[in-house]
């Protein structure tokens, strides 16, 4: 015999208060992403998945959530060719049908992800972890029309120096060189030597829009997230391999602003082709190695707010 069990989310709140987000976070899945003649790549995605909730109705069909997420898994595991942020818009999708009551649904996907690179002077091969990052976001309209904006992303971990500490540096050395030397011979050592400085592991993340009919690559924001900092990083260095990430890296000192900047310049330049209203984020984080806090910056604008900023 079937038992119906009452629906006590149903039921009218005591306080009758809307909430923003009601849903689950954690949910751990496996996902395996065919790349042609390349090998497939496994991904073990997090989900966090969320819906509004009216002032009138008590909670969320809560088991929904994960239902919706293990639906469109089983769905992907059918084929072959698609998106990790079209998952989340998918699921987003699925939400909305379950949560009639709801007008507004949220998936984010973080999951790590590994490329194959090569050590900087003895091309050791070495496996590289970077996260990737998806979400979707869902509006219902009073007249019954979904909107769904998707979103691909990626966080990636890499080395920066700081200009100021090096000029700092620079300036205390030229003082001593002049003891013994004169200005022209000291000013082409100081042409000539990479001076010292302070180093912090950088965390960087962009997250873009990605419109219908576009396609935006998680491993092109990879590249350009790593090419904005002072180096990469890498998880098999030899001793030729350590001395050019360091010696690089100080070739290329920048402050967290500048990464930030840095990463906007190469969106631009690389993805021009998307629409004005495209969401861009941008967000840097330094893991200060002298300080006990970390240095932080972001930009949050659409595509045709920096186009315009800088002329693009």
């Amino acid at each position: 015999m079937v038992v119906c069990f009452p629906d006590t989310q149903d039921d009218t709140p005591r306080i009758p208060i809307e909430l923003s987000r009601v849903g689950v976070t954690g949910v751990k899945k496996l996902l395996k992403l065919n790349r042609g003649k390349k090998r497939p790549i496994i991904l073990l995605p997090t989900f966090d998945a969320f819906v509004d909730l009216p002032n009138d109705q008590k909670g969320i069909h809560m088991s929904r959530n994960p239902e919706a997420i293990s639906e469109v898994m089983e769905e992907v595991i059918e084929t072959s060719n698609f998106e990790v942020e079209s998952i989340c818009a998918e699921i987003v999708s699925k939400m909305l049908e379950k949560h009639t009551y709801s007008t507004r649904a949220e998936v984010r996907m973080i999951s790590d992800y590994m490329m194959m690179r090569k050590s900087p002077v003895t091309e050791k091969p070495t496996q590289e972890m970077t996260k990737l990052i998806a979400k979707a976001v869902g509006t219902r309209s009073k007249d019954g029309k979904i909107t769904i904006r998707k979103s691909i992303g990626a966080e990636v971990v890499g080395m920066t120096v700081c200009p100021c500490a090096q000029e700092s540096v620079m300036e205390a050395d030229k003082i001593k060189l002049l003891e013994f030397l004169d200005e022209e011979t000291t000013q082409k050592v100081l042409d000539t030597v990479t001076f010292a400085s302070h180093n912090q592991r950088g965390v960087g993340t962009v997250l873009i829009e990605v419109p219908e009919n576009q396609m935006v690559k998680g491993e092109e924001i990879i590249n350009l997230i790593e090419e904005s900092m002072s180096s990469p990083v890498c998880e098999l260095l030899k001793r030729p391999d350590e001395n050019a990430v360091v010696m690089n890296a100080h070739e290329k000192p920048v402050f967290v602003e500048d990464v930030v900047r840095n990463m906007i310049e190469k969106i631009l330049q690389k993805f021009s082709y998307l629409d004005d209203d495209t969401l861009i984020t941008a967000r840097q984080v330094n893991q200060e190695s002298i300080h006990r806090h970390n240095a932080f910056a972001e930009r949050i604008a659409t595509m045709g707010e920096l186009k315009e900023e800088i002329n693009f």
